[in-house]
């Protein structure tokens, strides 16, 4: 006979250790107690361990935290769990790893995150990983945190050779790569250390090289790189030496309004040195033509417009 009595079993075909993992004030400590366990207990359950008191630290748990919404980040931040977790960065699992680096991700959408993973001192070994890492689904993750990194603060990343790992990933045959890496490049550019360092170490022809990228955003984010890179004097007569001019002025016509705007103000940076101000004064009137450009959102053309007119005063100035 049928009774009404609650079964304390699963249902049938569910998996426990998917179980959602609640992003309350219970999860997120036991999360950072797990993560502090003895090296030896971490290499031998961290990832293998099938009970769902793992869920945060293997297969699924920490990805279930960081994607579902509201993500926790400040939950995350509240119970210094950024440097708990680590140790993941080195764990033999691609698992682990890849489920670290997204949750590395996910925080540093916001400013705190961001200078959080800096103050833990963890852009060091996050460019490590960049340079070791095989996998570019890893590769583009880092990349990601990264740059919203180097946008707070660059300087531990300028200590730990990121110019030299990044001009490296300018290479890659993948194009997220490529564009990420130059966006990384642009930050890194932001700081005057940055500018030498990207001069130093011979990086602006390959960003010169990008401006003939078949990729819009590859070819976009070059410019922002150089549009830095070439405040300094140093910068500015390598990537003439580089013929920068001439992709720069192709980029103008860009389907992508955030590359013109790069491409614009990196070439009034090249206009400012003698040699690039001459080779642009044939090319007044197309920058004439952007500042009575229209747009439809009027912030973008005004925009294009200032920086029209920005480069249209240094190309005419008279010394």
């Amino acid at each position: 006979m049928a009774h009404s009595q609650n079964s304390t079993e699963f249902p049938v075909n569910i998996n426990t250790t998917r179980l959602p993992l609640p992003n309350g004030h219970r999860a997120l400590p036991k999360l950072k107690r797990l993560s502090q366990r003895t090296s030896d207990e971490q290499k031998d359950s961290s990832c293998r361990d099938p009970d769902p008191s793992y869920l945060s630290l293997s297969g699924h748990g920490l990805t279930y935290v960081t994607i579902h919404p509201p993500f926790p980040r400040y939950a995350f931040l509240e119970h210094d769990i950024v440097l708990a977790l680590s140790f993941l960065l080195n764990d033999l699992s691609p698992v682990c790893r890849g489920n670290l680096y997204k949750a590395y991700m996910q925080l540093v959408q916001v400013p705190r995150g961001a200078q959080e993973i800096i103050s833990k001192g963890l852009i060091s070994p996050l460019v490590w990983k960049l340079q070791v890492e095989r996998e570019e689904e890893f590769q583009e993750l880092i990349l990601d945190t990264l740059v919203l990194c180097l946008r707070e603060d660059a300087t531990e990343a300028l200590g730990s050779n990121v110019v030299l790992v990044l001009k490296q990933k300018l290479l890659s045959v993948n194009e997220n790569i490529r564009s990420k890496a130059a966006h990384a490049l642009l930050n890194v550019s932001i700081s005057r250390e940055g500018k030498k360092q990207v001069c130093k170490f011979d990086v602006i022809p390959i960003l010169v090289h990008l401006l003939k990228d078949p990729v819009e955003h590859v070819k976009s984010n070059a410019a922002g790189a150089l549009m830095f890179a070439t405040v300094i004097t140093e910068g500015k007569y390598a990537a003439l030496e580089a013929q920068a001019i001439s992709p720069l002025l192709e980029l103008l016509h860009s389907p992508m309004t955030v590359a013109r705007l790069n491409a614009t103000k990196a070439l009034t940076m090249l206009a400012e040195a003698p040699e690039g101000r001459k080779v642009l004064q044939v090319h007044v009137p197309t920058f004439r033509a952007m500042e009575v450009e229209s747009h439809e959102k009027p912030q973008v053309a005004e925009a294009l417009q200032r920086a029209a007119r920005i480069a249209v005063s240094v190309i005419e100035f008279k010394p």
